[in-house]
Formats: C-alpha cells, sequence, structure tokens
C-alpha cells in the first residue's frame, strides 16, 4: 500500500511542476468538494446532496486554487529575498487584512446565491448579519495556519496546505450556512 501512495505521490509533485495552476486548481476542487461531503455527514443530511457538491468543487477549481496559487507567488515577489520573522509576520498581516475579508464575503455570497439558490436581498442579509462573526472567527483560525504556512512551508507546498486548513475552513463555513438553513425551516 505505501508504494501505491508513494507512487501517487511523485506523480502529484510531478505535475506540481509540470502544470502547477492546473494542478493546484484540481487539488483545491477536491478539497472543496471532500469539505462539503463531510459537512453533509455530519450536518446529519440523509441523502447527500450531490448539486451542491459539484457547485463546491468548482468553486474550489475555478476559484480557491487559482486565487492561493497567484496569492503566495504576489507574496512571494513582495518580500522577495525577505525571510525571518518579522517577513513571515508582515505576510500573516497582510493576507489576513486583504485575502481573509474578501475570501468570506465571496464565500458567503457564492454560497447563498448559487449553493443554496437564495434571492440576492436574502443572501446581502445574511451576509450582514454573520459576516462580522465569520471574520472574527477567521482571524483565530488564519493567522496560525498562516504563520506555519509561510515559516515552514516552500513555495510549491504553500497552496496545498492553505487548501487542506482552507477545506476545515469550509467545513465551518458549510455548517455554519445550514444551521441557518435548518432555524428557519
Amino acid at each position: 500500500m505505501s508504494d501505491i501512495i508513494k507512487e501517487a505521490w511523485r506523480k502529484y509533485l510531478l505535475q506540481l511542476q509540470i502544470n502547477p495552476l492546473r494542478t493546484k486548481a484540481i487539488t483545491a476542487g477536491t478539497l472543496a468538494g471532500c469539505s462539503d461531503l463531510i459537512a453533509q455527514k455530519i450536518s446529519g443530511v440523509k441523502k447527500l446532496q450531490l448539486r451542491r457538491f459539484l457547485l463546491l468543487v468548482l468553486y474550489g477549481f475555478a476559484y480557491s486554487g487559482p486565487f492561493t496559487h497567484f496569492l503566495h507567488k504576489i507574496m512571494d515577489k513582495i518580500f522577495k529575498g525577505k525571510t525571518g520573522k518579522e517577513t513571515v509576520a508582515k505576510k500573516v498581516l497582510l493576507e489576513q487584512l486583504i485575502s481573509s475579508p474578501w475570501n468570506n464575503i465571496l464565500f458567503m455570497v457564492y454560497y447563498g446565491l448559487v449553493v443554496d439558490g437564495r434571492s440576492w436581498s436574502l443572501v446581502r442579509s445574511k451576509v450582514r448579519r454573520d459576516y462580522p462573526t465569520v471574520q472574527l472567527t477567521a482571524w483565530k483560525f488564519w493567522p496560525i495556519v498562516g504563520w506555519v504556512n509561510y515559516q515552514y512551508m516552500p513555495l510549491q507546498f504553500r497552496v496545498l496546505f492553505h487548501n487542506f486548513f482552507g477545506a476545515c475552513w469550509a467545513i465551518f463555513m458549510n455548517l455554519k450556512a445550514r444551521s441557518v438553513a435548518i432555524k428557519k425551516a
């Protein structure tokens, strides 16, 4: 079994070198889909919602993977040649002030409009009501992930690391969205 895993990892690393953007997009889509399946199971869904699963895979593939790919490339250019804890702290702060708020709002809007099929007015009011709590929670979770990512991960693995924890975050976001939908039902 370990030979199969080693070979799969070797092929993944090769694809990461040959087609980094495509590989990261596929990885993000896969992890987004897995996070949705886990969230559906945790929330007690009796029959898995395939449409929801596919829409979240699409989100990971079309947005999350490419966004984090370019985010980490840009961060590497902004802080080119700079290392140390102060640089890591600046990267984390920049990411949390710019990327985190944008990603959370976008996810909430996408989830409400596309995944749940709610009207813009309902989505807007939900974002206004829930966004502050979501963002404050994000600022408790993501700086730790960002610190570890920038301090210890090589550039080629930062998106994978980020998307793995993004999948964990998506489970939280899915369950939060699901609990609100259940309360209203």
